[in-house]
């Protein structure tokens, strides 16, 4: 008897946990229903739905800590909107000491600078860069060329990400100077049956080698991957790319971005008839040029539009460029750490509006790190707040549109949803999660859903996921 009342005492409490809502015809039984799924049987599962006045509807393990994957940029960009402003925009400075002779570029953390995701005049600064250069009556002597790429420190990755990752362009280091991303591609013969043959790197850096440990595959799936600390031009290659290929490239980091730009930019002063002697970073060596004479100051994009390149992309060299300039952006000189001054920011800002900030722990700003961790309840209590204040607009057309775009294009595609909702995923291995807003007429809602540690193919993940969705909304 006891066991029967248990039983029973139990299946209330778990009716309970869920709110019926919206008048979906499913209710709370489609909540139950995902949770209950066999995919998700041995898996950690989060939900939670609130209105704009922050009315929980639905919460399921809603105060639980989950990795968040990518879902954690929403977090990040919309600190970032909160505390720069969705107007701030990147300066990077050209400067010249007439006493030493030497053109310095101060770095800004912009990382649109040479960037396939920027505006054409970033892509293209080299040139403008060059022509402002060629106006000055200095650029008719000897100079020197000297990166100031400082301001972010040199700990360009977080402590936490994985070997696995480190060293591939997901995983570029974040620094006062970018440039084209701080990726270049790695290109492959993979015709014959015994190996992949590299024949070309582009762009090409000079210094860099690698140990090629690839092997081929016939599922025509990339499993490539690029292993190296920063600013080590050693690499190495693992894991297996398809066969049968006259060229097919994977994607690495750029080891030292700021001394890489400073060769580009001496190769096109060159071009352009100047007199380049040598050319140099500031890591590592002290220097002391006075007085510095600034002549040009390259502006970025807004950063609204940034925002939605990382949301849309889900760009973490992007993210990881925000998040550090909101660890500068109250202080004088470079902290030690920008990342961790730029996550006790976020954390102070969100505790000053708040929020219980034991809720969330940051080890980056793009969710790349498996220790990253939220609950569902903090994800969406931050998208509630970002539609009630002065960057509710920027910050909601940052989030690309289900089945349309982005990262999220192939999800709720061809169903009731497309386009009526607005989320940001995140996936990394084992973990699928999306954030981000559900909007019809007057039916608008805020949403997450986490599942951590699932078994099986994603794909079935995905599919219980627009389930729950399309029942619930």
């Amino acid at each position: 008897m006891m066991q029967i009342m248990k039983h029973f005492f139990l299946k209330i409490l778990l009716w309970l946990t869920f709110v019926p809502f919206l008048g979906a015809q499913n209710d709370s039984s489609a909540v139950k229903q995902f949770i209950s799924s066999s995919v998700f049987k041995h898996a950690l599962v989060g939900f939670c739905v609130k209105d704009f006045n922050g009315k929980t509807l639905y919460a399921y393990n809603q105060d639980k800590l989950l990795t968040p994957a990518s879902i954690m940029k929403v977090v990040t960009t919309a600190s970032a909107l909160e505390i720069l402003g969705d107007d701030y925009r990147y300066k990077t400075k050209l400067s010249f000491s007439e006493q030493d002779s030497t053109l310095v570029v101060t770095g800004s953390g912009d990382p649109t600078l040479g960037s396939e995701y920027s505006d054409e005049e970033s892509r293209n600064f080299l040139s403008k860069w060059s022509s402002e250069i060629k106006d000055k009556k200095f650029s008719k002597k000897t100079f020197h060329l000297l990166i100031d790429d400082s301001l972010f420190g040199y700990d360009g990755i977080s402590q936490q990400w994985t070997w696995e990752d480190i060293g591939n362009y997901y995983a570029a280091g974040a620094y006062g100077i970018s440039f084209m991303d701080n990726t270049y591609k790695i290109y492959f013969n993979t015709l014959a049956d015994s190996s992949p043959v590299i024949v070309q790197l582009e762009p090409n850096i000079p210094g860099l080698t690698f140990q090629n440990n690839l092997q081929l595959n016939t599922s025509g799936q990339d499993n490539g991957y690029i292993h190296g600390i920063p600013f080590s031009c050693d690499r190495r290659i693992t894991g297996n790319i398809p066969a049968g290929r006259s060229s097919f490239s994977i994607k690495g980091d750029i080891p030292d971005p700021g001394l890489f730009l400073a060769k580009s930019l001496t190769d096109e002063f060159r071009l352009d008839g100047m007199s380049v002697v040598d050319y140099r970073t500031v890591r590592g060596q002290r220097f002391q040029l006075k007085p510095l004479t600034p002549f040009y100051e390259h502006v970025s994009s807004p950063l609204k539009d940034i925002v939605r390149q990382i949301n849309v992309r889900s760009n973490n060299h992007y993210a990881e460029h925000v998040i550090r300039t909101i660890g500068v952006s109250d202080v004088q000189d470079a902290p030690q750490d920008a990342l961790k001054n730029g996550i006790n920011r976020i954390q102070s800002f969100w505790k000053s509006k708040g929020f219980d900030t034991s809720s969330l722990l940051m080890y980056d700003g793009c969710g790349l790190s498996p220790e990253d961790g939220v609950t569902p309840e903090f994800m969406t209590d931050v998208l509630v707040k970002m539609q009630q204040g002065k960057n509710q607009k920027s910050f909601f057309e940052s989030l690309p549109k289900v089945g349309e775009e982005g990262t999220v294009r192939n999800f709720l595609k061809e169903t009731h949803l497309c386009g009526k909702v607005r989320a940001k995923s995140g996936s990394i291995s084992g973990v699928q999660c999306f954030a981000g807003y559900f909007i019809d007429g007057d039916r608008k809602y805020a949403f997450t859903v986490m599942v951590n540690k699932f078994e099986g193919p994603r794909k079935d993940v995905l599919k219980n996921i627009e389930e729950l969705l399309q029942s619930v909304f």
